[in-house]
């Protein structure tokens, strides 16, 4: 916290001096549990390594803000105001301190939230410090952009500069800011501090594509928002899904509640001893009145299924039920278990993770035996090395196989297991070059073929619905002049990751699909709001689905070592953010569902962390994957 003061007046255009943080040491204050960040070593073998040394630098400390000091001047007012808005405190008590008394009512500090790389600055930003009038000052806070996390908890990342105008006069002697912007801003040290990430659960609308699957309306999608980890982030969670999905996913998710669905008379959600969650649910109308939450049993077990999911491990004690009820004290509307939610489990279309699939050395599909190194090639046609293979894929199900061609031209759809042949091609390209041929394909859960065509004459996206279906092109808004080098659909069918090549780089970016009829009412599908995943590595190797709201990646920063990390679906970390490193990684699998050993396609052969240990599965093959 800002308690220092000031040498001399800082000179205009240049930095205010940075007072240094006092973490709250008054009666009450709570250290809690230290965390280590493990850094990551810039190259290894796939040999078995050591694990990744652990820094215990990133402790943390129940902090509380410091109060403005008497005759403070102007840049150690904005300063301490600053550093008071990273506090513990939920209504920013200290921080409205260094505020004018109206501004102090008006200022919503939850309008916003700007990540800076790192500290904010505070500049004098003309020739002088006072207003001509000498009865007010103003100062500049600026600093480099990283993020935004908007009124939805949304987090997006973000490039340029952060510059805003503080404004202060004297109320009683004593300097006070009476002008500046809604919301907060922070370093990211901060802001990696006080929030964490929740993933709050919506339904896939899958539009003409609902019945490929059974339940196909009960689909949870995560859905990632950022709440204050200190200040009650079991109800805020609540409170951001019964908010609605986040903007970015609105469009091909839908929720359970009511709209307007709010928790009643303000209430603060804990499990009782037996994990169970009462909830009290009202709805407001236009006019902001409470009115009683009236629903069917059949809706509101699908609420209780959102519920229940988001609140997942957000607390100490597990919540194995959750209580929905008619206001505060009132009559149950329903009430879900743990075991009863299964049916509704996020990520239920991925499968049950699958076995671990490669292309060996004679170019067949092959898999790994059990949990050591033994393998062999697949039974049916995908394994009997009629057609070379650069690339296969299986379905979720494990049921079929879809394959490349050696020379990038040729797509095969069969049956896994099958006695027959792969028969004719389903999908050609018109390349003459395998590296602008197809790319590997990828399957969603509801058994539709995703695979990109990077032919230089007409690059392209195509699907075949439920795998057998005449391919369709699907048009991705935004792409531009960029090419589809990889990609990977998720398992619900509503996003898919995109590798994409544009002026010498290949960056990771995230759609979403929009499913619906066309005008002569055939379905189709169209990938919309291509965002990044990855924005801090110019150039992405690979990427893979790791979890309903993660993605391993491998990639290079400029000018910096290749490395393997996890990324979240809305650009921010995930954790744990690195993985142990390897030399020459050209590719990576992972299981969606999170219970499967990473996979990696090395110089090596094929390795395969275990344990937090790289460890060589193969040294005859390439191209490692799961279902999917």
């Amino acid at each position: 916290m800002a308690t220092g003061t000031a040498a001399e007046r800082p000179r205009t255009g240049s930095p205010v001096p940075r007072a240094p943080r006092r973490a709250a040491t008054a009666l009450g204050a709570l250290v809690l549990l230290l965390t280590g960040c493990a850094t990551m070593p810039s190259k290894g073998d796939v040999r078995p390594v050591d694990p990744s040394p652990r820094a215990d630098t990133d402790s943390q400390v129940r902090v509380f803000g410091v109060s403005p000091q008497k005759d403070a001047q102007p840049w150690q007012i904005v300063r301490g105001f600053l550093e008071a808005t990273t506090s513990d405190e939920p209504d920013f008590r200290t921080a409205r301190e260094y505020l004018t008394g109206g501004t102090a009512r008006d200022w919503d500090p939850f309008a916003r939230t700007t990540v800076l790389d790192g500290a904010p600055s505070v500049l004098t930003p003309g020739s002088s410090l006072t207003d001509r009038e000498g009865d007010g000052a103003t100062l500049e806070v600026t600093g480099p952009t990283v993020a935004m996390v908007d009124s939805e908890h949304a987090y997006r990342p973000s490039t340029g500069t952060y510059r805003e105008t503080f404004h202060l006069v004297r109320v009683g002697g004593e300097w006070r800011i009476d002008r500046l912007p809604d919301g907060l801003v922070v370093a990211e040290s901060d802001f990696q501090r006080i929030y964490q990430s929740v993933n709050t659960y919506h339904y896939a609308d899958l539009g003409p594509d609902t019945g490929a699957v059974t339940r196909g309306e009960d689909v949870l999608v995560a859905d990632p928002v950022y709440v204050r980890q200190r200040i009650d982030p079991l109800t805020e969670a609540v409170g951001a899904l019964l908010d609605g999905p986040t903007g970015w996913l609105a469009p091909v998710v839908g929720s359970a509640f009511p709209e307007g669905t709010r928790l009643a008379g303000g209430a603060r959600l804990s499990p009782n001893d037996s994990g169970t969650l009462a909830v009290p649910l009202g709805v407001r109308d236009e006019k902001g009145r409470e009115r009683p939450l009236r629903v069917g049993s059949a809706q509101c077990d699908r609420m209780a299924a959102q519920l229940l999911y988001t609140v997942d491990g957000q607390v100490s004690v597990k919540v194995g039920r959750v209580r929905l009820t008619r206001g505060r004290g009132g009559e149950e509307l329903c009430s879900l278990s743990r075991e009863e939610a299964r049916a509704y489990a996020p990520g239920r279309l991925g499968g049950d993770g699958g076995r671990q699939y490669f292309v060996d050395d004679r170019d067949r599909l092959a898999v790994v035996l059990g949990e050591g190194d033994r393998t062999a090639p697949v039974s049916g046609p995908f394994g009997t090395g009629q057609v070379r293979m650069s690339a296969v894929s299986v379905s979720r199900d494990e049921e079929r196989g879809a394959g490349v061609s050696l020379d990038g031209r040729s797509l095969f759809v069969a049956p896994l297991a099958a006695d027959t042949g792969l028969g004719d091609p389903v999908l050609t390209s018109g390349t003459e070059r395998e590296r602008d041929g197809l790319t590997a394909p990828s399957w969603d859960g509801l058994g539709d073929l995703w695979v990109a065509d990077r032919d230089p004459r007409g690059p392209r996206l195509m699907r075949l619905r439920g795998g057998q279906e005449e391919p369709e092109a699907v048009e991705v808004v935004g792409l531009g002049r960029g090419r589809i080098e990889a990609l990977r659909v998720s398992s619900d069918g509503v996003r898919v990751a995109l590798l994409i090549s544009e002026e010498g780089r290949t960056t990771l970016q995230l759609g979403r699909i929009e499913r619906e009829d066309s005008d002569d009412g055939r379905p189709k599908a169209t990938v919309e709001g291509l965002r990044p995943v990855a924005p801090r590595m110019d150039d992405v190797v690979d990427a893979s689905w790791a979890g309903g709201s993660k993605l391993v990646v491998v990639g290079r920063e400029a000018g910096g070592v290749q490395q393997l990390r996890y990324t979240a679906t809305d650009g921010s970390a995930a954790s744990p953010s690195t993985l142990p490193g390897l030399n020459e990684v050209t590719g990576v699998a992972a299981s969606e569902n999170g219970d499967r050993p990473l996979l990696a396609d090395t110089r090596e052969g094929i390795a395969r962390l275990a344990r937090a240990e790289w460890e060589l599965v193969t040294d005859k093959g390439s191209m490692p994957a799961y279902p999917g």
